[in-house]
């Protein structure tokens, strides 16, 4: 049995397309949700992004993170490529929250990194979860996914909970003067490819 429960859907348009967003709610009542473009019924491997929320990045343009322009790239691709699928899901900070996440800034501006940071406060540096994920692409069919990320430890992830990943695309969207550090200990730490 699913762990979340679709509520509702709309249209939604956007500067990237018109889009459908749909919500899904977990029991705890945390909700998540799902833009949908095109028809992705009847592909075998439909682009996806998972995105998880971050509300410096993508409703206040922070430029500490490369969080915003990952999701405008994405949104950009899913509408050039007139069908895909973005999971926007609600684990800001990677998974510990926002008050921690500015904790955590609060760290970086001492001159520790961002997994460093996070350590500090007793947290790993990523705690996201993705079973929501399987939850989500099995209400709308989906059992195979091209990934737009950096990230291969997501595509372990997903996997573990059983989706299946044809092909992962890199996003190359962010990057700027402010958070070359973030970006770079993504690579070295965090195993983040370009």
């Amino acid at each position: 049995m699913s762990s979340c429960k679709f509520i509702s859907a709309s249209e939604l348009p956007t500067k990237f397309g018109d889009f459908i967003i749909s919500v899904f709610e977990e029991p705890n009542g945390k909700d998540h949700i799902a833009l949908t473009i095109g028809n992705i019924y009847e592909q075998q491997s439909v682009m996806c992004r998972v995105h998880s929320e971050c509300l410096t990045g993508d409703a206040l343009h922070s430029l500490r993170c490369d969080c915003g322009p990952q999701l405008q790239g994405a949104l950009e691709q899913l509408s050039m490529n007139k069908s895909g699928i973005l999971l926007y899901l609600r684990q800001e900070g990677r998974g510990i929250g926002l008050v921690n996440k500015i904790r955590a800034y609060a760290l970086q501006d001492q001159g520790h990194d961002t997994v460093e940071a996070n350590e500090m406060l007793g947290f790993p540096a990523d705690l996201r979860e993705y079973n929501i994920c399987l939850d989500i692409l099995e209400h709308f069919n989906i059992t195979s996914v091209n990934l737009l990320t950096n990230n291969p430890k997501k595509v372990e992830a997903l996997e573990e909970v059983g989706i299946k990943v044809t092909k992962r695309t890199a996003i190359h969207e962010g990057e700027n003067e402010k958070n070359k550090q973030y970006i770079q200990t993504k690579r070295d730490k965090m195993g983040h490819l370009r």
